[in-house]
């Protein structure tokens, strides 16, 4: 049977009705840029998250890029993150004019490793006599920039405590996790809400996706949320005066009432989500498919978290990789491979100098990761379906 990698109709056919009802009332109101529609979605994501500050943006690239700007990060600066990420992470450091500078991840998780993370400050940066901290080119090392990928949030305490030690902001690329819960040793924390900043991703795939581009911002400093604010129209605080440069990146009204409908339903999705990664897991240890497989890694359930992983992604690991996506493709089971390269080793990067194998744990999981069709709505007959496929794929001869 056919299973795609995603299907959003059903969603959309079940919230058809109050979407198209906000709708028609933005263009009865004709206030389309930063209106109402905006105002309520940034308050009730404020709530949901717990934080006093939500500034919504034109994408989650945006998010991350405002807060750049915002802090001041630019040339002779340098951010940490990790490779194994979508492009926007690095892409919005160069694009300040700041260096990424690239640490492994751990391969369990998939997140950055705060092993690497500490290894590098130690051995490749130095303080200088007025705290700051700088690299061996004598960059200012500013932050640090998690990401929460695939919807399963990073070990944020040691984190957090490295970045104290070093003086470093910590600057959360949520994308990917919005809901997602931390075991951390001050209670239970969501993704975005445990760093200086918070940034999302509303891009549809996501699981609470708008009907187009839309991002936002969270944080708990209420002259940082007024900077950014400003920074999202062009740095312009009274109208046509600038007290710095911003850029546009306005959240439209229409992208805000959709998110505003679908937020209540966020968290039964996400555990629909969840729901979908136990009957995989299921069916693949029946199948004895974990002598082929890595499942993904659930390091907090034992915590007992409600949203110990929120599954953005469904993401299984194995040495035959291309083989496997090959065979999936036949049976018409939808695949995606989060991410083919690292982004130490992408083309535009590499004027930062990294070589190969550098960073093993991000080349291997390259090369070796494969996402599979995941959503709320996937039934347990398609399910099935992917794991017979795959359990097929390994009985071959050839696959052995």
């Amino acid at each position: 049977m056919r299973v795609p990698l995603l299907d959003l109709s059903e969603q959309y056919r079940t919230l058809v009705e109050p979407i198209h009802a906000e709708i028609s009332e933005i263009f009865a109101t004709q206030e389309f840029i930063l209106g109402p529609k905006v105002r309520a979605f940034e308050a009730a994501i404020a709530a949901y998250c717990g934080v006093p500050h939500a500034i919504g943006v034109s994408s989650g690239t945006d998010a991350l890029l405002a807060v750049l700007m915002a802090l001041g990060i630019g040339p002779g600066d340098a951010v940490i993150t990790t490779p194994f990420t979508f492009f926007a992470t690095g892409g919005c450091i160069a694009r300040v004019g700041a260096m990424p500078a690239f640490v492994d991840i751990d391969p369990v998780t998939y997140n950055i490793s705060p092993l690497a993370l500490e290894e590098y400050l130690e051995s490749q940066c130095q303080e200088r006599q007025d705290g700051s901290i700088v690299d061996s080119a004598g960059r200012t090392v500013r932050a640090v920039m998690p990401v929460h990928l695939f919807g399963l949030c990073c070990d944020m305490d040691p984190i957090i405590a490295i970045a104290q030690r070093f003086r470093l902001q910590v600057i959360e690329d949520a994308a990917q996790a919005i809901g997602a819960e931390y075991p951390g040793k001050n209670g239970t924390a969501q993704a975005g809400t445990m760093g200086l900043c918070g940034c999302f991703s509303f891009y549809p795939s996501k699981n609470l996706g708008a009907a187009g581009d839309a991002g936002l911002l969270i944080c708990r400093d209420d002259t940082l949320a007024e900077r950014l604010r400003i920074c999202r129209q062009h740095g312009m605080e009274q109208r046509y005066f600038h007290g710095f440069i911003g850029g546009n990146f306005r959240l439209d009204e229409i992208q805000a009432a959709v998110l505003k409908v679908k937020l209540p339903h966020l968290d039964g999705w996400s555990a629909a989500r969840r729901g979908v990664a136990d009957v995989y897991r299921e069916e693949f240890s029946r199948r004895g498919l974990g002598e082929h497989l890595t499942f993904p890694a659930e390091p907090y359930r034992a915590a007992g978290l409600t949203s110990h992983h929120i599954y953005h992604q469904y993401v299984v690991r194995t040495t035959n990789r291309e083989g496997l996506l090959e065979h999936l493709t036949r049976r018409e089971i939808g695949t995606a491979i989060y991410y083919p390269v690292g982004l130490h080793q992408q083309q535009c990067f590499r004027y930062l100098g990294y070589q190969e194998g550098d960073l093993p744990g991000t080349e291997g999981a390259a090369q070796e990761t494969l996402a599979l069709p995941i959503y709320p709505e996937l039934t347990r007959e398609a399910q099935v379906a992917v794991a017979d496929a795959i359990q097929e794929f390994f009985a071959a001869p050839k696959a052995r």
